[in-house]
């Protein structure tokens, strides 16, 4: 019986063979991640345990991004916090309020490979299975144990294969495809399990749109979310490090190199997967997930017309290049309403940078819109654009909970950036071809 890409890379990390799922095994990660929420709480277990130095301070990453530019006192402790701790402990990858969204950040930094295995005291880390890594979120007591030990122990999950067929149409990304998956198998459908994406539809998309697919597999109960890497992956991971000027390095010294590894790096065939589900995605329209639940998925058509207040582009599941690309594209030459505060927020400071140097940024204040430095402050109702009572958002983040972006009684509908732009400027919930 041969292995899933997921069973493959969690035996290379477990030094074994093989592994089955159901298997408790005990890893090595190659890269370990928390910020300002996560970390203060991390460092105090880490102290408690004794520990005085992390098992790597070149694998230990911490980026301050939630509550970041500080919202308060408290806020600003929390980053204080961390910024002694990273000092103290001569850590090479630390990122200060406003660098950018863990999520969007190490990938950009070419922190990862594929095959890498990444825990992240975040349940989001699962964005980063968009390279063909193994990438998932743990507590703060289990990230203090792998900061002090370098390894921690997981249990192998069942892999779920999802096979896109078909090209979509141009209004179509990777948020309506996973939106797609979430509605058909529910937010407890694929719990525990690696969530594994391929078909004609996954091949054609770009390396934003898979991080978006992977990073909201956390919303369907997954462990992990992962795409077996391609052609596409290598060119997107030559190209991130040929910018930073870093040299191509084997995945390991019995590997080779990049892209021989990257070829190994796919399921066989006789693997055995829990369940495939295929999706013919030819004719999909752009997917919308009414409050309360990511699985409350629907047409963009059947809940046109629902007035909204407010609109936020971006996120770690919706604010890369190609996101405000899109969001641009219906903005250009456009006013959004002046009823819906409509705000814009690069996933990192290069991808601000990016956007300036691409005129976007322009786009967005002429059209009225608001742009801000990078954060996840609006996302969880942290800071920036907290909702009141009765008020309706159109976001392109990952959760639509009671309450997730400020009142109890507030309403969040999750969409892709095409939606979201329309919306913006009808003022209500807008297929992108109305505008």
């Amino acid at each position: 019986m041969g292995m899933t890409i997921t069973e493959k890379i969690l035996a290379a990390h477990a030094g074994r063979d093989k592994v089955c799922p159901g298997e408790i095994v005990e890893v090595r990660p190659d890269l370990l991640m928390t910020n300002d929420i996560s970390g203060p709480i991390a460092v105090d277990v880490f102290k408690s345990m004794g520990a005085a130095r992390v098992f790597n301070r070149e694998k230990v990453v911490i980026v301050l991004d939630h509550f970041t530019p500080n919202k308060d006192v408290k806020a600003a402790k929390s980053s204080s916090k961390m910024r002694e701790f990273a000092q103290s402990q001569g850590l090479v990858h630390f990122y200060d309020a406003g660098f950018g969204i863990e999520h969007v950040v190490l990938p950009e930094l070419g922190l990862i490979k594929p095959g890498d295995l990444v825990i992240g005291a975040d349940s989001h880390t699962v964005t980063y299975g968009a390279l063909g890594a193994f990438a998932t979120g743990v507590g703060s007591t289990d990230l203090a144990g792998a900061m002090a030990l370098g390894q921690i122990w997981l249990k192998v999950p069942e892999t779920i294969r999802f096979e896109f067929k078909g090209r979509p149409n141009r209004w179509i990304g990777g948020k309506d495809l996973i939106l797609l998956a979430i509605g058909k198998i529910g937010v407890s459908g694929a719990l525990y399990c690696a969530m594994e994406f391929g078909g004609e539809a996954i091949a054609s998309l770009g390396m934003d749109g898979r991080f978006t697919m992977c990073n909201m597999a956390i919303e369907a109960g997954a462990k992990a979310g992962i795409v077996e890497p391609d052609e596409k992956t290598l060119e997107w991971l030559k190209e991130i490090r040929a910018r930073r000027g870093m040299v191509e390095k084997p995945v390991s010294e019995a590997d080779g190199p990049l892209n021989e590894a990257i070829a190994r790096l796919r399921s066989d065939g006789d693997c055995n997967y829990k369940s495939i589900i295929t999706f013919d995605v030819a004719a999909l329209e752009p997917q919308v997930a009414a409050p309360h639940l990511p699985s409350n998925v629907r047409p963009v058509s059947e809940i046109k017309d629902v007035k909204i207040h407010q609109v936020v582009i971006g996120s770690c599941t919706n604010g890369r290049i190609s996101d405000l690309r899109a969001a641009a594209e219906i903005l250009k030459g456009k006013k959004v309403s002046k009823w819906v505060r409509t705000l814009v927020i690069p996933g990192s400071q290069a991808v601000y940078k990016q956007a300036l140097e691409e005129g976007l940024i322009d786009v967005f204040v002429d059209s009225g819109a608001i742009v801000s430095v990078p954060t996840c402050g609006p996302c969880f109702g942290g800071h920036m654009g907290a909702l009141d009572e009765g008020e309706r958002c159109v976001s392109t983040t990952n959760r639509n909970f009671v309450g997730r972006m400020g009142h109890e009684k507030s309403q969040v509908y999750l969409s892709g950036p095409y939606v979201a732009a329309a919306s913006a400027i009808a003022g209500r919930i807008a297929h992108p071809e109305e505008v």
